[in-house]
């Protein structure tokens, strides 16, 4: 193959054999066909938000024939004379608290552990990454049991205290993995000026944190927001309820789902989600790499 320069020279330009334009054929379309199989359960989200109710069960046809925004528009009216802005707030409040509660702790629990010489140092990170392999569901009952005796239930207060007290341990070893990677000269050259231990965190350690800091608040703001189980066994009132809450709300207790409003209401819910994650991605994907692999 020759390609023809602006100042009119030749070069001759090799092509691939034919075997290897083959693999190359049969890559993309693997690729293509597991990224139709992942991207079909929200194309089947958006044809049944726009199909009636009767067809989302009895129709198995992807797209509709008859095409109705009745669903969308009811959405936005929201429900039992609650504005759909409301649930909304709701959700970004309890996710913006979550982020920074995460974001505070972890990073202060991180540094006493990455970086403070205390007895029994080791033994406390052991017990924190132990906690990784248990599951939340046997920690549900005793801490329900609690929040009911301090009359804190049907409030934000049980969905939004653990992250301010350092419980998640990923995100601590997230920022532990990252302060590994920062060198100690920055913390002793800063002691030797007369800074102590809050002026070392606050002054050099956090700005440095910034791509770990963007990595957890993106995860905790997903998981927050899609968060369905602390919503609902925590929160009684309509008024109060995020969006994954309020999708429970469409199916009444005799029984009778409105499908197409429910498909609606969570399309509409994936979008601050989307925005948030097309936003800040680079960071994310910086975030993993610079503090994720490193021991």
């Amino acid at each position: 193959m020759t390609v023809k320069t602006a100042s009119g020279r030749t070069i001759e330009r090799n092509r691939p054999p034919a075997s290897e334009r083959a693999k190359s054929a049969l890559w993309h379309g693997i690729m293509l066909l597991v990224l139709a199989i992942v991207l079909y359960p929200l194309l089947w989200l958006i044809a049944a938000s726009i199909k009636g109710n009767a067809d989302i069960i009895s129709d198995t046809s992807l797209w509709p024939e008859t095409v109705t925004w009745d669903h969308f528009a009811g959405a936005f009216d929201g429900l039992a004379g609650i504005p759909l802005w409301r649930f909304f707030w709701n959700s970004f409040v309890i996710s913006a608290l979550s982020v920074i509660g995460v974001t505070a702790s972890c990073s202060i629990t991180a540094y006493a552990l990455a970086r403070l010489r205390f007895p029994g140092r080791t033994a406390m990170f052991g017990v924190v990454i132990a906690t990784l392999l248990l599951p939340w569901q046997v920690m549900l009952i005793p801490q329900y049991l609690i929040f009911s005796e301090l009359e804190v239930t049907n409030t934000y207060f049980p969905l939004v205290i653990g992250k301010f007290l350092g419980l998640d341990a990923f995100f601590v070893f997230l920022y532990i993995q990252f302060m590994r990677g920062i060198p100690r000269e920055l913390d002793q050259a800063a002691k030797i000026d007369g800074a102590g231990h809050f002026r070392v965190f606050f002054s050099i350690l956090l700005p440095l944190l910034r791509p770990a800091i963007v990595t957890s608040s993106i995860f905790t703001f997903i998981w927050a927001w899609n968060d369905f189980m602390g919503p609902l066994i925590y929160l009684y009132d309509m008024e109060k309820f995020p969006l994954p809450r309020l999708l429970q709300a469409y199916s009444n207790t005799e029984g009778v789902t409105n499908w197409g409003g429910m498909m609606a209401m969570t399309l509409l819910s994936l979008v601050p989600v989307v925005l948030f994650f097309l936003v800040f991605q680079r960071f994310l994907i910086r975030g993993i790499a610079t503090s994720g692999v490193k021991g």
